[in-house]
C-alpha cells in the first residue's frame, strides 16, 4: 500500500494536530446543518410560502444536489492550493449563501439557486478535512482520527435538529437559516485562523507530474465496493422508521427515539472500525469483514420480519451500526491508495460514488417493497455488500 506517510512524514509529536481534526470536525459538521438538517424544515417551510410537499423536497434537496457535482472539482483544488484556504473559504462561501437565504426571504426559485449554490460551495470540507487528517496523522493513528471526522455528519444533524425546528417556530423559516448561515461563518474564520496544512512532498525543479493513480484498477474498484456498501446503510435510515411503524404498530416518537439511539451506536462503530484498522494495519481486510458482516445483518432483518420480533429489533441495531462502520475505512483507503497529490481528488471521487449510491437507494428500493414487501427488499439489498466483498480490492494494500 503506497500510504501518504511514505511520501511525507507527519509531525505526529504536534498536539495541534488533534486542535485541527475538531476544527475539521466543526467545518464538516456545520456544513451538515443545512446539507442534511433541512429537512427538520419542510413543515415551516410549506406554513410560510404555502408550498406543496413535493416543493418544499425539492428546495430541501437542492445542498445535496450541488455538493454532489462539485465534490471532485474542491478535491482537486485542495491538491493544488491547500486544505486551509479550501475548507475557509467553501464554507464562507456556503455560509454567506445560506445567510442571503434567510435574510431576504427570496422566490422559491431563487431560494432553490441559493441552496444549489451552498451545497456546491460546502462541498469544500468533505475532501479538504479528510485531506488534513491524512496529512497529520500516521498510518497507526488515522483510522481513529478519520472515525472522530466520520462523526462530524451525525453531529451536525443532531445540531440541526435542536436548534433549527424551535427557531423556525418562533420566526419562521428564513429566520431559522440564519443559525446555519452564522454557523458555517464562524466555523470558516475559526478554519482560517488556526488550521495549518500538513507538511507535503518538495517538489524537484524540471520533475514530471505525479501519474494519475486511476490507470490501474485499485480505486476504481475501491470506490465501486464503497458505493455498494452503502445500500444497507440507506436502506435502514429510509426504510426503518416507516417499517416499525406500519408493519409493527409502534409510534412514530417511539421508533424515532429508537433509531436517534441506533445512530449513537453507529457513530461508536465508525470509530471501533478506525481502531481496529489501526491495529490490523490495513483498511481493507476489516472492510471486506465488514461487508460479510453487513449482508448477514440484512438478511437477518428478513428472517425477523417472517420469524420473531425480538430478532427484528437485534437485526436493525445489527445493521445500522455495522453498515456505517466502514465509511471511515473507505475514505482513508482512497487517500493513502491515491497519495498524496491524488488524495483530495480521490476522497471527491469516493464522496461522489457514495453520494450517488445514496441518492438511488430509497426510490429504488421503495419500488421493491411496495405495500408491504419489507422481506423482499431486506435481502435485495443484501446482494449490494456481497457484491462488495468480490470488489474491494483488499490486495492493493501489499
Amino acid at each position: 500500500m503506497v500510504t501518504m506517510s511514505q511520501l511525507v512524514r507527519p509531525d505526529t509529536g504536534s498536539k495541534r494536530r488533534w486542535g485541527i481534526l475538531g476544527l475539521g470536525v466543526a467545518a464538516q459538521a456545520s456544513s451538515c446543518t443545512f446539507l442534511y438538517g433541512l429537512p427538520f424544515l419542510v413543515p415551516e417551510l410549506q406554513a410560510a410560502d404555502g408550498l406543496t410537499l413535493a416543493e418544499a423536497g425539492t428546495v430541501v434537496a437542492a445542498p445535496t444536489i450541488g455538493l454532489l457535482f462539485t465534490l471532485i472539482a474542491w478535491g482537486a483544488a485542495a491538491d493544488r492550493y491547500g486544505e486551509r484556504v479550501v475548507m475557509a473559504l467553501g464554507l464562507g462561501m456556503s455560509g454567506l449563501l445560506v445567510l442571503i437565504a434567510g435574510l431576504t426571504s427570496p422566490s422559491l426559485g431563487v431560494l432553490f439557486v441559493l441552496l444549489l449554490l451552498a451545497g456546491a460551495c460546502g462541498a469544500s470540507v468533505n475532501a479538504a478535512s479528510g485531506r488534513v487528517v491524512m496529512g497529520w496523522f500516521a498510518p497507526s493513528e488515522r483510522g481513529v482520527a478519520m472515525g472522530i471526522r466520520q462523526t462530524a455528519q451525525p453531529l451536525g444533524v443532531g445540531i440541526a435538529a435542536l436548534a433549527l425546528p424551535p427557531l423556525a417556530q418562533h420566526g419562521g423559516f428564513h429566520a431559522a437559516m440564519l443559525f446555519p448561515g452564522i454557523f458555517c461563518l464562524v466555523v470558516a474564520g475559526l478554519v482560517a485562523w488556526l488550521v495549518l496544512d500538513p507538511p507535503r512532498p518538495e517538489k524537484k525543479p524540471g520533475a514530471a507530474k505525479p501519474l494519475s493513480p486511476y490507470r490501474k484498477p485499485a480505486l476504481w474498484r475501491l470506490h465501486g465496493a464503497s458505493a455498494l456498501l452503502v445500500v444497507p446503510q440507506f436502506a435502514i435510515s429510509a426504510f426503518a422508521p416507516v417499517y416499525l411503524v406500519s408493519s409493527h404498530q409502534w409510534s412514530p416518537l417511539t421508533a424515532g427515539w429508537f433509531l436517534a439511539a441506533v445512530q449513537i451506536l453507529g457513530a461508536g462503530g465508525r470509530l471501533v472500525s478506525g481502531y481496529w484498522s489501526d491495529r490490523v494495519g490495513s483498511r481493507l481486510r476489516p472492510m471486506r469483514q465488514l461487508a460479510v458482516a453487513s449482508a448477514a445483518a440484512m438478511l437477518l432483518i428478513a428472517l425477523g420480519d417472517v420469524t420473531w420480533m425480538w430478532l427484528v429489533l437485534i437485526a436493525i441495531v445489527l445493521a445500522a451500526v455495522i453498515s456505517v462502520a466502514d465509511n471511515g475505512l473507505g475514505f482513508t483507503a482512497s487517500a493513502e491508495l491515491a497519495g498524496s497529490a491524488w488524495a483530495g481528488r480521490a476522497m471527491g471521487a469516493q464522496n461522489t460514488a457514495q453520494n450517488i449510491a445514496s441518492s438511488l437507494t430509497p426510490p429504488l428500493l421503495g419500488l421493491v417493497i411496495g405495500d408491504s414487501r419489507y422481506a423482499l427488499a431486506f435481502c435485495v439489498a443484501a446482494v449490494f455488500p456481497a457484491l462488495a466483498i468480490l470488489l474491494t480490492p483488499v490486495r492493493a494494500e501489499d
